[in-house]
């Protein structure tokens, strides 16, 4: 190990249990721990060098944006960490993220749905995956609407090698904590009741460097954090 290496290992090892101790306080007070929260850190522009030092510093949940850097970085880092394709996936690539991915948390349509599970015949267990929905309303979001969401999940339910395990939302990019409150606790209130295969109830996707502590406090179960554990976004 270099000693660049192991300073960046040393930055993210510090950043990631900042992080931590964000979610723990935030977990806290909704009556929950911070163990019940999974910190996805989103490695998406960083060279596979840099994801290696985050996984030796302790990350063990990595998120990535697009199918062509999965298959750049997954192959070469060591350390087994679970991967989850976080971004939108075109159906032309949904092969290729079935093949690399462990997970799949932007499922935003039926179509999509449907391509997945055509792919799945040779995995040696159903994909875990999350329904994407647009809780923003905003025509750039992917995901279906919220009064589609619950007949979606259920139709997505029925198809072969999928498992549904909750519900996946991108909130307002806005500095106004209100609207993305308000995103969080329409995706939490969707999954009221929401009949899934997953242990413990339907997870929640939502929050990411800007927002997780409003989003745990609203219900999350899972966060996307990227620059609060690598800084500022590579480019």
């Amino acid at each position: 190990m270099t000693a660049d290496h192991e300073k960046r290992v040393a930055e993210i090892r510090e950043n990631l249990d900042s992080v931590r101790e964000r979610v723990a306080r935030a977990a806290d007070q909704s009556g929950r721990t911070g163990d019940e929260v999974t910190v996805i850190a989103v490695s998406k522009t960083w060279p596979v060098d840099v994801v290696q030092a985050a996984v030796d510093a302790g990350v063990t949940e990595l998120g990535e944006n697009r199918v062509q850097e999965g298959q750049a970085k997954i192959p070469a880092v060591t350390g087994s960490p679970t991967w989850h394709l976080v971004g939108h996936l075109q159906r032309n690539k949904a092969r290729v993220a079935v093949e690399l991915f462990d997970a799949i948390q932007s499922v935003d349509s039926l179509r999509l749905a449907r391509t997945l599970s055509n792919h799945t015949k040779d995995l040696a267990s159903d994909l875990p995956i999350l329904v994407q929905v647009n809780t923003s309303g905003e025509t750039s979001k992917s995901g279906f609407d919220p009064s589609e969401t619950v007949d979606a999940v259920s139709e997505i339910s029925t198809l072969e090698g999928l498992r549904v395990d909750g519900l996946m939302t991108i909130a307002t990019l806005s500095d106004d904590e209100a609207e993305a409150r308000r995103c969080f606790s329409t995706l939490r209130d969707l999954a009221t009741g929401l009949t899934v295969e997953s242990d413990g109830g339907p997870e929640l996707s939502m929050g990411m460097s800007g927002d997780f502590e409003a989003a745990i406090e609203e219900g999350a179960t899972i966060v996307r954090v990227g620059t609060a554990i690598f800084g500022q976004r590579a480019v």
